[in-house]
């Protein structure tokens, strides 16, 4: 089976083609000509290098800025935007109109579908909420219409946070608990639907090898955990107590609209379809995946 992964450098690209190497011949889609002569992308300019006497079975679409990155506004919005539903759109138009297309195409969508439940259970089937990341996920499914339509098995990863050492929002967040720094926001009551990167990679080969499955699949792991068990656990695990509590009017003032979205938001999103059709988690316990991490 020939796998071409879009965003193969990042933290679930990198983690996939490490694992996948030794089972499928796997490709990169390249953003430089220097670096793959066979598949080569600039999604700004709609312009491909494909080599075509390589048939592809599954193409897996990982690609979009990091939304927490910096403080969001206008000009910023507009980037984690284009980075994702055009290029999404772009790719779902090139392999649609491939001789020889692909039976699988993936693409990565976020649990931020749903937007803030206020602690109410979603599944696959449940409707999209209202905010900036829920109608960013709603377009960038959309984005995928082409592929769809050219009769080609879609799937969308709705992915929660993933936990890894080596990058993603555990990765950012260490410096500061190591420290002592670590901070409940507000209550803590608010839900983290997690998931450990070892599970990611093997619910997208699950997902693979399953060609029944179609459309939204959550990736979450079963056991949610709220903000204050997340940072005790993690505060305990380093030998570090957690004090601080950041009230909400603070973390608007620091972080802006990004602090609803991503602090303060709270949804019970629940892995249905994964679960339904018979997949089994590797990392469980969080105390017990974050104690493998550290």
């Amino acid at each position: 089976m020939n796998i071409l992964i879009a965003g193969s450098s990042g933290l679930i690209g990198t983690a996939l083609k490490k694992n996948m190497n030794n089972r499928y011949k796997v490709y990169s889609l390249s953003r430089n000509p220097l670096e793959n002569s066979d598949f080569y992308w600039n999604p700004k300019k709609d312009e491909f290098i494909w080599n075509h006497n390589i048939k592809l079975d599954v193409i897996i679409n990982l690609c979009g800025e990091d939304i927490s990155k910096k403080r969001w506004n206008k000009k910023f919005k507009k980037q984690i935007y284009d980075s994702r539903i055009k290029s999404t759109a772009i790719l779902s138009k090139k392999i649609s109109n491939l001789e020889y297309k692909p039976k699988l195409f993936i693409s990565s969508s976020a649990i931020g579908y749903y937007g803030n439940t206020n602690g109410e259970t979603v599944d696959e089937q449940s409707h999209p909420g209202d905010d900036f990341l829920a109608k960013l996920s709603v377009d960038w499914e959309k984005a995928t219409l082409a592929a769809k339509d050219a009769k080609i098995r879609t799937i969308h990863l709705r992915t929660g946070i993933v936990l890894s050492a080596n990058g993603g929002a555990l990765e950012k967040m260490l410096p500061a608990y190591k420290l002592g720094l670590g901070v409940i926001f507000g209550r803590g009551n608010q839900l983290m639907n997690w998931i450990s990167l070892e599970d990611v990679v093997s619910s997208i080969i699950f997902i693979i090898e399953k060609d029944n499955m179609h459309g939204a699949v959550n990736l979450v792991n079963p056991s949610q955990e709220t903000n204050f068990n997340f940072s005790k656990t993690l505060g305990k695990l380093l030998n570090k107590k957690v004090f601080f509590k950041m009230p909400k009017w603070v973390a608007k003032l620091i972080f802006g609209e990004m602090a609803d979205s991503l602090f303060f938001s709270n949804t019970r999103v629940s892995p249905n379809y994964l679960e339904k059709n018979g997949f089994k988690y590797k990392n469980l316990k969080l105390e017990d995946n974050l104690k493998d991490l550290l």
